[in-house]
């Protein structure tokens, strides 16, 4: 009998038409279609973004030399400051630079496996309840989510910590199902506790939807699901805490300043700047609150819009319908269980960036993608299910029409941009939506290219998006997804100052953008509006923005490409210093660091607001000749030694100092100070 909207359902919805009854090499090889389609698209010219985000690559290059800035995250391998991060995400980058090398590929391969994993993991949580289809629809959602196609090609934190939350909530959805093994729970707190080391408190945010969901559907009695769940907590809390005990037990004296605190304290740097200050905005040492558009529609804003909003209608839309539809099924019904994690998931954590009042970049919605996918995955398929009832039916006809007029508005941002993909997708869909009002009354085999057609124009313009994502470079703190123009960091234009999209690059080999074999000695150059810039054997030349003379680009948390004689004069006897050089601010540092292969200070870490080193520090150095140059970052347009208004004012007090005590000089049009130089 077929179920309708009022019947409870319990078993796992029917597949798609016309393949439920093919053989199961079918579906493998759908499976495998998927993964390496997803593999394809997040391979592609992968090495064209040179080093992505300088910032993290600089921090694998000295992890990839030193264990011990490895074990702590450092900028530099000389270990002067800390990444403002645990550095979980980065280990897997410098074991991979460990094993093949440091260059753009190692650095960036590990990203995309991880976005193939989650895929994956994806799929089979989905395919648990929702069946075969379900979790394939649900996996081509997330790989054709434009900032997932972003943030799985970029060395950022956050590809390490979507796959981990998405293994944690297929760990919580197995722990629901009768007579499962006693560890699923325990092993979801793992993956959360390790979630943290990636990204600390914002892997927490998954955990309303986990908990309530286990204790609400398992089998077991309540004491065992307070005991699992207490069992959970534990393992969450040794599979984080364990780093921040090492890291606080360490003398102080021997490790990196813990960049991003202002008292050197990994615990100040999870509570605060990363913790509650991401939602109040009071973050000391930050840049105080620059979210203006703060709000219940921020996830569909300019900045926000085109990297997440495409299909959070839809999800809401066939995720509340589902549970309608299955609201008379057993308080441990798996597919109940299952939409309440990811409707949970995308609740919490979408609430959480709607509102927050902290550092929030538009490419953080990436830890929305498997929520919504997940969803959208296991409510089409309940709603294909109970297809005979008409108000299943004007469902995906509605969710289809709203996710076309959503699409329209966000393509219509980037107007010049295939101006002909939103009024088709608009005329599709209509088409595609008056099929599903009658779908019960066609034939098998058009009623499957019916559904096949209303998927392909729900997915159109994300994957247009996203397709546009991979064949564009990037580089800086701030990337967006899309084509030029499809929003970004508020203020700052595609991918916020500094950041974004890029018109060139160079290959891990050395080749640039544009095929053009490097010079002699594996060298590279790169033109910018006003010089040339070198990048050293290996080494992606940026070829970002319109930069400074010499081709130095840059800019608060933007990409550094310094000139040739810059790079020159501060490999000259590079190996007599611990730092070649130092300046003001991690991006600025991770620049020459990369350019010159040897430790750059980042004085006043990411923001150049910490204080670390102190002026009574940085003067020992100097009169020890540990420190080379002082490269001045005010003329780059970094922070240049002012204060951002919170935080340490070590920075300005050292460029201050510098200038007075030393004579500047100028290469390539940076200006430097010999510290080694008596006046």
């Amino acid at each position: 009998m077929t179920s309708t909207l009022l019947e409870p359902v319990a078993a796992p919805p029917e597949p798609l038409p016309a393949v439920n009854r093919r053989p199961r090499w079918i579906r493998r090889l759908s499976l495998a279609a998927l993964l390496v389609a997803t593999a394809v698209l997040y391979l592609w010219d992968l090495g064209a973004s040179g080093w992505a985000n300088q910032f993290y690559a600089a921090a694998v290059q000295a992890g990839s030399s030193s264990w011990k800035a490895m074990l702590f995250g450092s900028s530099d391998a000389a270990n002067s400051i800390t990444v403002d991060k645990t550095p979980g995400a980065l280990w897997v980058m410098d074991i991979s630079a460990r094993l093949f090398g440091f260059n753009a590929w190692s650095l960036l391969v590990p990203q995309v496996l991880e976005g193939i994993a989650a895929v994956a993991v994806l799929y089979a949580s989905v395919r648990r309840v929702g069946g075969h289809w379900a979790g394939i629809l649900a996996g081509a959602v997330l790989a054709l989510t434009p900032v997932a196609a972003l943030m799985f090609r970029y060395d950022n934190p956050d590809a390490l910590l979507v796959l981990l939350l998405t293994c944690a909530a297929y760990c919580t959805l197995r722990a629901v199902e009768k007579d499962c093994a006693a560890w699923w729970l325990p092993l979801a707190g793992v993956f959360v506790g390790f979630g943290f080391l990636a990204k600390m408190m914002q892997a927490f945010l998954v955990l309303p939807a986990l908990l309530l969901v286990y204790l609400l559907a398992s089998h077991r009695s309540w004491p065992r699901r307070l005991l699992q769940a207490g069992a959970a907590a534990l393992t969450m809390v040794v599979s984080a805490g364990w780093y921040l005990a090492l890291v606080a037990l360490w003398p102080a004296s021997s490790r990196p300043y813990i960049g991003g605190s202002q008292h050197n304290s990994v615990l100040e740097l999870a509570l605060g700047y990363n913790g509650v200050g991401r939602l109040t905005g009071d973050e000391t040492g930050g840049l105080g609150n620059t979210n203006y558009d703060a709000g219940w529609n921020r996830l569909f804003a300019d900045s926000m819009g085109g990297q997440i909003a495409w299909l959070i209608p839809a999800a809401v839309i066939l995720g509340v319908a589902g549970l309608w539809v299955i609201r008379r099924a057993p308080r441990t019904d798996r597919t109940r269980a299952a939409l309440l994690v990811w409707l949970g998931w995308l609740l919490v954590t979408g609430a959480v960036f709607s509102f927050a009042n902290g550092i929030l970049h538009p490419y953080y919605t990436v830890a929305l993608a498997p929520a919504i996918a997940g969803a959208v995955g296991i409510g089409a398929a309940l709603m294909w299910r109970s297809r005979k009832d008409i108000r299943s039916r004007v469902v995906l006809s509605g969710t289809l029409l709203v996710t076309a007029a959503l699409a329209w508005v966000l393509l219509h941002r980037t107007s010049d941009w295939l101006s002909w993909l939103a009024p088709t997708i608009v005329a599709v869909s209509v088409v595609a939506a008056v099929l599903l009002l009658v779908i019960d009354r066609l034939p098998e085999v058009a009623a499957a290219a019916a559904i096949s057609l209303a998927v392909v124009a729900g997915l159109a313009g994300p994957a247009a998006y996203t397709v546009a994502t991979v064949t564009t470079t990037h580089s800086g703190a701030m990337p967006s997804a899309g084509p030029d123009g499809a929003g970004g960091f508020p203020g700052g234009g595609h991918g916020g100052p500094g950041g974004g999209h890029r018109n060139g690059g160079s290959t891990a080999n050395g080749a640039n953008a544009n095929g053009a074999a490097s010079s002699a000695g594996g060298q590279s150059n790169s033109t910018s509006a006003s010089g040339t810039g070198t990048s050293t054997t290996g080494t992606p030349a940026a070829n970002s923005q319109t930069g400074n003379p010499g081709g130095q680009h840059g800019g608060p948390f933007g990409s550094v490409e310094p000139g040739a004689k810059v790079v020159a004069a501060l490999k000259s006897n590079a190996s007599n210093y611990t730092w070649a050089a130092a300046t003001i601010g991690s991006d600025n540092a991770a620049g020459y660091q990369l350019a010159v292969d040897s430790p750059v200070m980042a004085i006043g870490g990411y923001n150049g607001t910490d204080p670390s080193p102190t002026l009574a520090q940085f003067k020992t150095y100097v009169a020890q000749h540990k420190i080379h140059y002082y490269i001045d970052a005010s003329v780059m347009g970094g922070m240049g030694g002012r204060s951002s208004g919170s935080g340490s004012e070590a920075s300005s007090e050292i460029a201050a100092w510098v200038k007075a005590n030393f004579t500047a000089q100028t290469i390539d049009g940076t200006t430097v100070y010999d510290l080694t130089a008596t006046n």
